[in-house]
């Protein structure tokens, strides 16, 4: 037993209690790291086996019948993992190295499933570089999840779509008419229950509902 060890065990502020929590505290943040960064490896073999066919040469006709039968992965995923490994691969490399996740807050290593929200994001014509250095930085930065960056990727896509005069109109006119109907629908069965109309008039207001029903299902 070194003079350090038994400095540290006989100060009086010591616990042991203390220790089990730091040293758990570290391995769950290190496994973190490892389940978010796990994919990689998988993505990169399957990525070679991809490029040079070698699903051929195991008697397989195309690449997704290997994944399945072999490793049980359906073809979507497959073609996932291997596009997105692609993209990091292109444009994050760094990404791929051990020293990325180790020198990183377990927060800001960013998962499979958020890089492939940013894959996405980058083939996005309507996005420009500011959008997705946005994103990249709410994935890298700010630790933001899959979903929470989905989200955030659709507002900037209908912030960029174009505005069409005439679809606009349509839809302004749409939800008059749901006002209406719902405001009619509300007078009727005040009507119904209050007896306050003759029949002829309530008659009149169900043909008016059933056209303007009729209006909306278009």
């Amino acid at each position: 037993m070194n003079s350090t060890d038994y400095s540290i065990k006989n100060n009086p502020r010591y616990r042991k209690d203390d220790l089990i929590s730091d040293t758990l505290k570290e391995q769950v943040v290190q496994y973190s790291k490892d389940f978010k960064t796990s994919w990689v490896n998988l993505g990169q073999v399957l990525w070679t086996i991809w490029e040079d066919k070698i699903y051929y040469t195991w008697g397989y006709e195309k690449f997704e019948y290997f994944t399945e039968k072999e490793i049980g992965i359906k073809k979507n995923v497959a073609l996932k993992l291997l596009k997105t490994y692609s993209f990091i691969e292109q444009n994050e490399p760094a990404y791929l190295d051990k020293e990325f996740s180790d020198n990183r807050e377990a927060l800001k290593v960013p998962g499979y499933e958020e890089i492939n929200v940013l894959r996405l994001a980058r083939s996005r014509k309507e996005l420009n570089r500011d959008d997705f250095m946005h994103l990249k930085h709410q994935v890298f930065e700010k630790g933001k999840d899959a979903a929470a960056v989905r989200k955030d990727l659709t507002t900037i896509m209908k912030e960029r779509k174009p505005v069409d005069p005439e679809e606009e109109r349509e839809k302004r006119n749409e939800e008059a008419v749901r006002k209406l109907l719902n405001s009619l629908k509300s007078f009727k069965k005040d009507m119904d229950v209050l007896k306050l109309l003759p029949d002829e008039i309530v008659n009149e207001a169900n043909v008016l509902l059933q056209k303007l029903e009729s209006q909306i299902e278009r």
